[in-house]
């Protein structure tokens, strides 16, 4: 079985949903037959590339104050610690995630998705130095297990994996994603949102149970 999942690194609630996800993966009797597939999906295309601090950015986009977007913050880290994930109480930075989902597509031709997803989260989310740096991107990278002068190459060349970044997109608006975390189960089964360990629980069990089984075909003797 198939799980794709739609995210943005400068999406929290795609950290958050990530971590409720794979609970629920864990207790999954037949996990290990599910393939887990990141697909890319920017809340922003437009963003600049520049990093900027993120307290004006939600103010701005949403209408709210700065002791709203304060408020709005620190309610998303109280849910980030209850799932056990590290989470600065402020100075995160966001800007443009394209160059990231590039290189996403990059770890996983080299099966290093997942850890590479890790790091970019932490470094985003956890730590105080800003994520959206080429250097910074190199280093992690390299902390993910992949090669550093492959992943600058990577960067430096600003269609590397371009076009693979646009197609999960449009994939997405296809199936009429207008956000994420967006979970998809073997194309035939949705789940929108960071939803609670359980529900991803129950959506494990529906698609599992519900996967169409080929009939056996005997095979012919041979003449």
């Amino acid at each position: 079985m198939r799980v794709e999942v739609w995210s943005d690194v400068n999406c929290p609630w795609c950290y958050i949903g990530k971590a409720r996800f794979e609970k629920a993966l864990e207790l999954f009797p037949h996990r290990d037959e599910v393939e887990v597939v990141h697909r890319s999906f920017e809340l922003d295309p437009h963003a600049p590339r520049e990093a900027r601090p993120v307290i004006p950015l939600l103010a701005a986009k949403y209408g709210m104050s700065p002791e709203q977007a304060e408020a709005a913050e620190a309610r998303i880290a109280e849910n980030a610690r209850g799932e056990g994930l590290p989470y600065l109480d402020d100075g995160r930075d966001a800007a443009n995630s394209f160059d990231m989902h590039r290189l996403l597509h990059f770890a996983k031709e080299h099966g290093r998705q997942g850890q590479l997803l890790d790091a970019l989260y932490r470094a985003n989310f956890a730590e105080e130095r800003s994520a959206f740096d080429d250097g910074r991107l190199v280093e992690l990278a390299v902390e993910a297990g992949l090669d550093g002068e492959a992943a600058a190459a990577v960067l430096a060349e600003p269609e590397a994996y371009a076009e693979a970044v646009r197609e999960d997109e449009a994939t997405a608006s296809a199936m009429g994603a207008t956000g994420v975390p967006f979970f998809v189960l073997d194309r035939r089964l949705g789940v929108s949102g960071a939803q609670p360990a359980e529900t991803f629980t129950r959506a494990l069990e529906q698609a599992w149970e519900s996967r169409v089984a080929l009939p056996l075909v005997p095979l012919k003797p041979a003449k």
